[in-house]
């Protein structure tokens, strides 16, 4: 029998050329407060889906389409891995990663290109600064410019350029959308979400960038998360574990929440995506309306929360208070998004 993961979701029908898509149904999902004033509303969508594929908990809109963006990027490395990519734990991890810029982060993205004979040359997204503020900073004070090696997605764009050459697939043009390393990358995540991809456009990096819903997103994350160490999938999630800081950074708080919650799997996404594995097979994706980064990481812990997470142990997570005059007179927190579920 199939498992519940090969499940395709229905997904909306394509809007006609010419007409504007529905605005998805959000719903307030963090809030700040200024001296008990609710200052600031971020709305957005969230599901989380058990390993059976029920719904445990969700609000707002969770099965309208959306671009994943870099939460993509773990199931992009599942495709390399199953085409051959053969990497080291932390060089694995850095093909999922939006990295900080890093040291080992450059370096590590420069040795997957040098173990498949390759340099910088052959990357093709674009360019950019470190991502990370520490790094960044560090890097234009040396007199550094935007580079392939320093935008966040090198170490993913250096397994795409391996991976080609580990088939005899042509390096050149990797990133066109009928390229067999694309076509496997956008199958893999049709299997992986259960759904077909409504829309298809282009990440910052240059990618092919395929339209799903929460709910496939949280359902792929759910199987990654559980996988065994013999499948492609669990390999990706063990290297992201055993080695946090290579799929972000230090100070960044998908390092801290990997770190913090023994055998979660965590990825952020550009405009306010958060997507979370659990262990025993659960999925978690959440979506901020107004791709709020700030909004995260309040409304995952809340998450976790009600699934019966320990809030101590993600105490440490909460969001800085909100100052006026130097001294905290507010807090950014989750909204009471399940009292209407």
């Amino acid at each position: 029998m199939p498992t519940p993961h090969a499940t395709r979701t229905a997904m909306p029908e394509t809007t006609p050329a010419g007409t504007i898509p529905p605005t998805p149904r959000h719903v307030p999902l963090a809030e700040q407060t200024r001296d008990g004033l609710v200052e600031s509303v971020h709305y957005g969508s969230l599901i989380a889906v058990g390993p059976d594929g029920e719904t445990l908990l969700q609000a707002g809109d969770p099965d309208a389409a959306f671009y994943p963006r870099s939460s993509l990027k773990p199931l992009q490395a599942v495709a390399m891995v199953r085409a051959g990519l053969k990497l080291p734990e932390n060089l694995l991890a850095l093909t999922a990663a939006s990295h900080s810029g890093a040291a080992m982060h450059l370096d590590g993205a420069a040795r997957i290109l040098e173990m498949h004979g390759l340099d910088k040359s052959a990357l093709e997204n674009s360019t950019d600064l470190p991502y990370g503020i520490a790094e960044r900073e560090a890097w234009l004070r040396s007199g550094g410019e935007p580079t392939q090696l320093a935008q966040n997605c090198s170490g993913k764009h250096a397994s795409m350029a391996a991976t080609c050459v580990i088939n005899g697939w042509p390096v050149q043009g990797y990133l066109h959308p009928e390229h067999p390393l694309q076509v496997l990358v956008k199958d893999t995540i049709t299997e992986l979400t259960g759904e077909d991809a409504l829309a298809v456009s282009t990440d910052g990096c240059g990618t092919p960038l395929f339209a799903h819903s929460l709910h496939g997103m949280a359902r792929a994350y759910g199987r990654m998360a559980a996988a065994d160490s013999t499948e492609a999938e669990g390999q990706v999630a063990h290297a992201m574990r055993a080695f946090p800081e290579m799929v972000a950074g230090e100070g960044r708080d998908v390092t801290a929440i990997m770190r913090t919650v023994p055998g979660l799997l965590a990825k952020d996404g550009f405009e306010g995506l958060q997507l979370i594995g659990l262990r025993n097979g659960t999925g978690i994706a959440i979506k901020i309306s107004d791709g709020a980064d700030r909004a995260r990481m309040p409304v995952t812990v809340r998450v976790l929360e009600e699934l019966g997470l320990d809030g101590g142990q993600l105490a440490t997570l909460a969001s800085p208070p909100v100052l006026g005059g130097g001294h905290p007179v507010g807090v950014l927190r989750a909204a009471n998004f399940l009292a209407s579920n």
